[in-house]
């Protein structure tokens, strides 16, 4: 790679800007990229993780797709970059991947990227990647930054093999309703959660997996990067005193051996919510499902429950 002073002006030839990025103070010039998308990792707080490559790429590329240009712009301009920003997100996809198409059918190289961390994690980045790919243009993969994989990094919990869930329902039945469903899952789980919602769901969660090891990872990477470890009762039991500014990743330890059985308070819980909104037949069959309980058993509670919710409304 060449280098030279950043203070000097970019030259630019008949051919278009100089494809340049700065480190250190220093310009380095970036070979044109090879047509293709690539997924490039993008900081998920603290702009140093960046790599390299990721930098070289993003200076080297003729358009880069991303999902806020505000966002991607600072990127571009930490680092020097003059970039062509075009928008790709949920809202515009659809009429975005065509024209995506048609470049990379002219020969040209475009990167994917997401506001922060890995493309394709909790995006719609995946319906490009398997157009693109089905269209016989490549696809190349930069490795990177995660939040992911920060997290489980640094939850001090088994790591051998893991569930990524992604974000919780909003809703408190739908969200208890998917939690009994991964509590059944023999693994270490990693959700995300938005602030206004974690406080929420710890206590759901308390509710169904309580005694199991827990990690609250907050703001990682970033100046005010928080995590506590305990189990998900006691992370529940101090819910309100979090700082509830920021990006929450949960990372819930696996069930233990002989947690193969929902406990009876967590059953009674799990029964409540779904009889709130629904019969006593749908309750007793999902709680069947996620409990590993007997279903008379079930059914037997459930009747009580519902008899006592009678009679209090």
């Amino acid at each position: 790679m060449r280098t030279k002073n950043a203070s000097a002006s970019s030259d630019e030839s008949l051919e278009g800007p100089a494809r340049t990025f700065a480190v250190a103070g220093q310009l380095v010039h970036a070979p044109k990229a090879a047509p293709g998308l690539y997924l490039v990792a993008t900081p998920i707080g603290n702009l140093g993780d960046i790599t390299l490559r990721a930098l070289e790429t993003l200076a080297g590329v003729d358009i880069v797709a991303c999902e806020d240009t505000r966002i991607t712009r600072r990127l571009m301009e930490r680092f020097s970059i003059n970039a062509t920003l075009k928008q790709y997100h949920e809202h515009n996809a659809e009429q975005a991947r065509p024209k995506i198409l048609e470049a990379l059918a002219r020969g040209s190289s475009i990167a994917l990227v997401s506001d922060a961390g890995t493309p394709l994690i909790s995006d719609p980045g995946f319906k490009l990647v398997r157009e693109v790919s089905a269209a016989g243009f490549p696809v190349i993969a930069l490795p990177g930054p995660s939040s992911v994989l920060a997290a489980l990094s640094v939850a001090a919990l088994p790591t051998d093999r893991f569930f990524f869930e992604g974000f919780l329902p909003s809703k408190q039945h739908a969200r208890r309703t998917r939690l009994g469903e991964l509590a059944r899952i023999d693994a270490t789980l990693v959700m995300f959660e938005s602030g206004a919602r974690v406080q929420d769901s710890l206590q759901d969660l308390a509710g169904i997996m309580g005694e199991r090891e827990a990690a609250i990872c907050r703001e990682m990477t970033k100046l005010h990067e928080e995590v506590r470890r305990a189990t998900v009762t006691e992370l529940a039991a101090i819910a309100d005193t979090l700082e509830t500014r920021g990006e929450f990743v949960l990372v819930i330890g696996p069930p233990a051996a002989d947690a193969g059985l929902m406990s009876d308070d967590a059953l009674d819980d799990l029964l409540r919510t779904s009889l709130t909104h629904g019969s006593v037949k749908d309750a007793v069959a999902h709680a069947v499902e996620v409990s590993g309980r007997p279903r008379r058993e079930i059914y037997a509670r459930a009747l009580e429950l519902s008899k006592d919710g009678d009679e209090a409304g």
